[in-house]
């Protein structure tokens, strides 16, 4: 792969929607002659290649294939199509609370956690202090995380993930659940690791956080990559207006981002 991070080639995932879910509803469906299930394209030959330390947003309308492709290069997902190579650890927040068991507390699962991430128990130990701190959940840490709110889970969650040492960064829906100061947290730590050389895969609709996090964009379009290029040409083609933004706009942006439906 020669320095390349990420190699995407010719790759698609193939999902089906089941229309009618009871004997009835299926039974009335097969006399009419209607269909039953019908599969769609979330991902649909995607290629394209990320050398390693390139900090990469992946931007699209919900519903366009952002998280999908995410999840292929993760692993948790296996391409209908195509192959995907990627070298080195990969960490991130891919899902806000994945991987974590409702009845164990905070503690308990941020070893869980660490592990399922590839940290060894003498490495969560290590930096067991600087995640918690980071997290700043308080007297929640020995609390089942069953009685988290969203905003705990992402907190635990995300400073988990940011602590493995990882040569791939994946980032979904990292700032649409939080506070204000966590949301500005997360952005610096990101940055952080992107000036340690890690590669950055960030999924975002926040135009101002694209562009003070990335140097190239890629847009999914009902799952075609129809745009990879340039951060503020890729923000003008999705017509995201981003003119005369300053701070304030990205704060109002990271307020308002949201995380792909698929």
């Amino acid at each position: 792969m020669g320095s390349e991070s990420i190699v995407v080639d010719a790759v698609s995932k193939e999902f089906s929607m089941q229309y009618h879910r009871t004997l009835k509803q299926m039974a009335v469906a097969t006399v009419r002659r209607l269909p039953l299930q019908e599969t769609f394209l979330a991902v649909n030959d995607v290629s394209f290649t990320v050398e390693q330390g390139e900090a990469i947003g992946l931007m699209g309308l919900n519903g366009s294939g952002k998280s999908t492709l995410l999840k292929l290069i993760n692993g948790v997902l296996n391409p209908d199509k195509g192959k995907i190579l990627t070298r080195g650890r990969i960490a991130g927040l891919i899902a806000t609370g994945a991987g974590f068991h409702p009845q164990l507390t905070g503690r308990e699962n941020l070893f869980l956690n660490g592990a399922i991430l590839g940290m060894s128990e003498a490495e969560i130990n290590r930096k067991f202090d600087e995640i918690v701190a980071f997290a700043d959940i308080g007297r929640f840490l020995d609390t089942p995380v069953s009685h988290y709110s969203s905003g705990m889970y992402a907190r635990l969650g995300f400073s988990i993930a940011v602590h493995v040492d990882a040569d791939i960064f994946l980032a979904d829906e990292v700032l649409a659940v939080g506070d204000r100061p966590f949301k500005k947290k997360c952005l610096a730590k990101m940055q952080e690791i992107r000036h340690q050389g890690t590669t950055i895969f960030y999924v975002s609709h926040a135009a101002a956080s694209v562009r003070s996090m990335c140097d190239r964009v890629l847009v999914l379009e009902s799952g075609k990559l129809n745009f990879d290029g340039d951060v503020a040409e890729g923000i003008r083609y999705l017509q995201y207006d981003g003119d005369g933004e300053d701070e304030s706009d990205l704060d109002a942006e990271m307020d308002e981002e949201l995380g792909a439906d698929i």
